[in-house]
């Protein structure tokens, strides 16, 4: 106890005498806590939030379709195993379901509804039968319920009043409904419609089948109850209660919890990985500035422990003040992510975040953890060397690396090639994704291992051109020359910074460049109608005369066993004409309801080739065997499986498409006439309209890249001022103050090459892998304006980080610095 006080005593005065240079280290843990905590929150969010029911708030049970796909396997001779992914379309159940509820002992009444979506003027609605209104309580503020075909309820913030005409657009087509009522309650989170019973059940297009079933029981049913009874009348029904009622009646949000899980443990993962290599970076540069210090202590009797207690000591301070302030920030952080995902579609805004203890307790750990172990490191040959090579290596720095540097650093570039051979055989975004990071990180931290031997290479390769700029020049030449340890040290964030953000940008850019590059040379048909097509005016455009053929697009996705791959339902007749797939093998004229067409890809992942069969589940947890009639290669730009449009239209939730028109002699104004209402677009604009999901990954590895640029000027920042003598003795001894500054930019533009050299190198080496695997090609997409960009940033922020500190050490008297403290 006395030894740990005594660690601690000693610890405080260092660090009350060397503010500025723990500034740097505090502000690597600070953000490094904050992006950890933020993380933590995501995931948390991912794992426990829930959403609170609202149309489904006044059943206390709601019977419905399991909404996950499941399989079963065996872990060993005896035990087996059950894994669930789930459903990306809503599971329904029959509504003879709904008899066999009401018979249960103690249950008063039961409720079933149906659901779909209805457009108006563009905008999306929810309809339902007005009987499933008691599911929330509905009760009507003005006006009757509908009881006709042609009738409809509107929601109290509707804006209409009863007796207005309402335009709906429905799969069953488009039709103008009278306003008969407008309900007392408007939901926060959906807009409704109510239509008469019989017409929901029409324009819902699932005869014989419900999407739930509301039960309302005298006493208390268990609701283990209910599904056993619902699972005897058809396999998959369930029972929700509480919260659980939220998670049916908003699929959406139960996906974002699953898109949470992944996106939190991933950009956590990362940033933890990031925020150690820039951590260890920080404090080996606040611990090769105190050299001559931790020499002089040695040559007074101080023994490593010693040493060791008292920098460990210091980075525990550091790191559980920089952790508390950071945890604290993270909390704003992972509200402000949050906020972007909801304003990006990624996430709904009534999936609430999970505020808990454990990301605050998470991050505040890692933060202290990774500046013990960043110190203990970082000291690690200074405590262990002779007092007197100690003192010497303080006056003559050494760019020497230690066996066991190299040694490491060696076996990262290993498993860098290693992980790169990997990443060139994944063909599936999800399993690629991480390794991609992971990939570039790796080669990052051999890069750090080896930096001094990198710098020493790389400065006898710039020497020359340097010192043909005059006295600045030879300067920095010089200065480079003799404190290769110092380049390394700026070099590493710099390579991390362009690495990882060219890594980042260029991965959607290569994907979205590819995609759209298939669906360009695939797309044959002039016009595009869409979107939310209903098959009616599909019909009206095959009609018109010059129209050669109409195909209709329903997008989706299916599992094959538990893997999810990305479908498109297209009507046969006519597919030729508008849609060119590049099939390789078979034919799609046999396309039917009974078959299936195979991307390239997932045909090799799958083992199938034409002629086998696929036992797949539809987004509704269908199940389906079918027969592969045609393998192709533009996966990319339609989907990995191709599907018949009769089969897959009952089992989307919106079965309102795009539609694909060959006709050459047919113009734009021709379409719009035959089918009012409905976009047209030409194929040009067709290909690059819509848009991926990157916006949400450039948000949140954003994040990564805004660490990293915050380590870049940190880093040079400390490694500028630490300079005040170096640069006081260069002005005594003549070298003017316009001078000292222009070598410091020399300095710090060598440095830039070379870590926008080798972090180019890093992520064309990565993005080569990527996209081999993923497009087929071994060049990625990279656009030369944003590349330019990121230089351009890297090479601001590095100088902005040198010229501030230099200017401020230059504007003191040379002769206060030179007997300065370092």
């Amino acid at each position: 106890m006395g030894a740990l006080t005594s660690m601690i005593s000693v610890a405080l005065k260092t660090l009350r005498h060397r503010k500025a240079a723990f500034a740097g280290a505090f502000v690597a843990l600070f953000c490094a806590a904050a992006l950890v905590c933020a993380c933590g929150m995501l995931l948390e969010t991912g794992l426990r939030g829930s959403v609170a029911p609202e149309r489904y708030a006044g059943a206390p049970v709601i019977v419905s379709g399991d909404q996950y796909a499941r399989q079963t396997v065996r872990t060993s001779e005896t035990k087996t195993k059950t894994k669930a992914k789930q459903l990306s379309e809503r599971a329904w159940v029959p509504a003879s379901l709904t008899d066999r509820l009401r018979r249960i002992p103690g249950v008063s009444r039961v409720v079933a509804e149906v659901t779909f979506p209805a457009y108006v003027a563009g905008r999306r609605f929810q309809g339902h039968g007005w009987e499933s209104a008691a599911l929330t309580p509905y009760t009507l503020r003005l006006g009757r319920e509908p009881r006709a075909a042609g009738e409809v309820v509107v929601e109290a913030g509707s804006g209409l009043a009863v007796g207005a005409r309402l335009p709906v657009r429905t799969a069953a087509g488009d039709r103008t409904y009278l306003v008969t009522g407008v309900t007392a309650q408007d939901l926060p989170s959906q807009d409704t419609l109510f239509f008469a019973t019989a017409e929901a059940r029409r324009l819902a297009g699932r005869p014989g089948q419900v999407a739930a079933i509301g039960v309302f029981p005298q006493v208390d049913v268990s609701g283990g109850a209910l599904a056993h009874t619902g699972s005897e009348a058809v396999k998959g029904a369930l029972a929700y209660t509480g919260d659980e009622r939220g998670a049916v009646e908003f699929l959406d949000a139960e996906q974002s919890r699953v898109r949470l899980i992944s996106l939190g443990g991933a950009l956590g993962g990362t940033s933890l990985l990031v925020a150690i290599l820039v951590v260890v970076g920080t404090f080996a540069l606040s611990i090769q500035q105190r050299q001559r210090e931790i020499a002089l202590l040695r040559a007074v009797a101080a023994t490593p422990r010693q040493v060791r207690g008292m920098l460990g000591g210091e980075a525990l301070l550091v790191g559980l003040v920089a952790g508390t302030l950071g945890s604290a920030a993270g909390v704003g952080l992972g509200f402000w992510l949050r906020s972007r995902f909801v304003a990006l579609g990624a996430m709904p805004d009534n999936l609430r975040l999970v505020v808990s203890p454990f990301p605050l307790l998470a991050a505040l750990s890692a933060a202290v953890v990774a500046a013990w172990a960043a110190a203990y490191l970082s000291a690690r040959r200074a405590v262990r060397i002779r007092p007197v090579e100690a003192l010497g290596e303080a006056d003559l720095p050494t760019a020497r690396i230690p066996l066991g540097r190299m040694v490491a650093g060696l076996l990262c570039a290993a498993g860098g090639v290693t992980l790169t051979l990997v990443l060139s055989a994944l063909s599936s975004e999800a399993a690629s994704g991480p390794v991609t990071l992971l990939t570039a990180l790796v080669w990052t931290v051999a890069v750090a291992l080896l930096g001094p031997v990198l710098a020493r290479v790389a400065t006898a390769l710039l020497g020359v051109p340097l010192r043909a700029a005059r006295t600045s020049g030879y300067l920095a030449a010089a200065g480079l020359r003799a404190t290769s340890k110092r380049l390394s040290s700026v070099v590493t964030p710099l390579s991390l910074m362009v690495a990882m953000t060219c890594t980042i940008l260029f991965v959607q850019t290569t994907m979205g460049y590819a995609a759209q590059e298939q669906a360009t040379a695939g797309t044959r048909a002039e016009h595009v109608l869409g979107p939310h097509v209903p098959s009616g005016a599909a019909a009206a455009v095959r009609r018109l005369p010059g129209v050669e053929a109409a195909t209709e697009v329903l997008r989706t996705s299916v599992r094959v066993g538990l893997d999810k791959y990305g479908a498109q339902a297209v009507t046969a007749d006519g597919l030729g004409r508008t849609m060119d797939l590049g099939v390789v093998s078979g034919s799609l004229d046999d396309l039917d309801d009974d078959s299936v067409a195979v991307s390239r890809t997932a045909a090799e992942r799958l083992g199938v080739s034409a002629g086998a069969k696929i036992s797949l589940t539809l987004g509704d947890g269908t199940p389906a065997e079918l027969r592969v009639v045609a393998i192709y290669v533009r996966g990319l730009g339609f989907g990995d499986l191709t599907l018949s449009h009769a089969l897959v239209a009952g089992h989307v939730d919106d079965p309102l498409g795009t539609v694909l028109v060959a006709a050459p002699s047919v113009t734009r104004a021709d379409l719009e006439r035959a089918v009012p209402g409905v976009g047209v677009l030409d194929r040009a604009a067709s290909s690059s309209a819509g848009g991926a999901n990157g916006e949400v990954n450039y948000v949140a590895m954003g994040l990564i890249i805004a660490f990293t640029a915050i380590a870049v000027v940190n880093t040079i920042a400390m490694s500028t001022s630490s300079r005040s003598r170096e640069l006081a003795l260069l002005r005594l001894v003549g070298t003017t103050r316009r001078q000292v500054l222009r070598m410091l930019r020399l300095e710090t533009l060598a440095a830039v090459v070379v870590a926008v050299t080798i972090g180019t190198v890093i992520a064309l080496v990565t993005l080569s892998a990527f996209s081999m695997g993923m497009t087929g090609s071994l060049m990625p997409h990279v656009p030369p304006l944003t590349y330019l960009a990121v230089v351009a940033a890297a090479a601001g922020l590095a100088l902005l980080a040198t010229a501030l500190p230099g200017r401020l050490v230059l504007g003191r008297r040379p002769v206060e610095l030179i007997g300065a403290r370092d």
